[in-house]
């Protein structure tokens, strides 16, 4: 049973992973229903927080039915990320997380992200400061290291449980590689099997099927998984992971009924959560998901990430479903 803190999480819990613009409230809530044990929120930036910046401040929205729900944030300088993680106790999730793993430019540039790979002491540093700073349990997202001469991970997360870490979460590769080439969970298992180590380590990166999440328990022996990508436009995923791991069986996919009740109810949450322009922008990237496996869809699929307005969306919606009703997935 691995435990965040005081918190049980299960045993191998399937965790969403934070990613920008895609898990908000809405998928959330879709991942959670299909069985998702823990997620986060899109990462927030300690900065934007301080400065109230709206944008900032709308990602801290968590409801009870999510939990537990970890907040992430990201950020380099000390004070702002001090005075973040009051901000982000206030809006009561049972996690706070640390990003030290995003490799976009605009946030490593700042040395935050990834780009705080480049400085372990300062690293383990704002750990021990946040830890200290909150009754919550602090974990860390973070990858290898900033490129593949720099891989010292079995140390760092060493020295991020010494200072208070309550759990950490690896992505399978350096900042260099971005999300190019294969996901290495080796050095992931190295840190695991480190007998000093004794907080759930959870592994992440290219966790694309069944299969992949049963090797990582079994082959690399790592106390959870984190999913991304493979979620993306497919909350079933969680579901389907556990149904495999407990028969070895593959679970039936979701009918195309499923599918367009899912995107459905996502479009709406989404609307009511952050208005209708971008309620049906920010949904878009979900849709090849959603009907994946549907042939002659491209023209379908056009209608449903150009349309503007919601009716469009959802008039798009009734029309897959009449045209394909009764098409099987497999």
């Amino acid at each position: 049973m691995a435990k965040i803190g005081d918190i049980d999480v299960g045993d191998f819990p399937l965790l969403l992973a934070p990613m920008e613009d895609v898990s908000d409230p809405p998928f959330r809530a879709l991942c959670k229903e299909n069985g998702a044990d823990v997620v986060y929120t899109e990462f927030i930036s300690s900065e934007g927080l301080i400065r109230d910046a709206a944008k900032s401040t709308m990602k801290l929205d968590i409801y009870e039915k999510e939990r537990p729900v970890g907040i992430q944030i990201f950020g380099a300088v000390m004070d702002s990320m001090l005075r973040s993680v009051e901000i982000v106790e206030a809006s009561g999730p049972d996690i706070i997380d640390i990003n030290f793993g995003c490799p976009v430019k605009k946030v490593v540039s700042k040395g935050a992200g990834a780009g705080i790979l480049k400085d372990i002491d300062l690293m383990v540093k704002l750990t021990e400061a946040m830890v200290k700073h909150t009754k919550l349990p602090v974990t860390v997202k973070t990858r290898l290291g900033w490129d593949h001469d720099s891989i010292k991970i079995v140390e760092v997360a060493e020295r991020l449980q010494d200072v208070g870490c309550a759990a950490i979460s690896i992505h399978g590769r350096t900042r260099a590689q971005m999300y190019k080439g294969d996901a290495d969970w080796k050095p992931i298992a190295a840190v695991k099997n480190n007998p000093r180590m004794h907080i759930p380590v959870f592994g992440n990166g290219d966790v694309n099927s069944p299969e992949r999440a049963v090797e990582m328990r079994d082959s690399y022996g790592l106390d959870g998984a984190m999913i991304g990508r493979a979620s993306i436009g497919y909350p079933w995923f969680f579901n389907e992971v556990k149904h495999f791991m407990k028969t070895g069986e593959h679970k039936k996919p979701p009918t195309l009924e499923d599918r367009i009740e899912a995107a459905r109810r996502h479009l709406q949450m989404s609307i009511d959560w952050k208005g209708e322009k971008l309620g049906v922008f920010e949904t878009r990237r979900h849709y090849t998901n959603y009907f994946r496996g549907i042939p002659h869809f491209k023209e379908y699929r056009m209608k449903l990430v150009t349309s503007d307005h919601s009716e469009d969306v959802f008039a798009a919606l009734d029309v897959i479903e009449k045209e394909f009703s009764g098409h099987e997935f497999v």
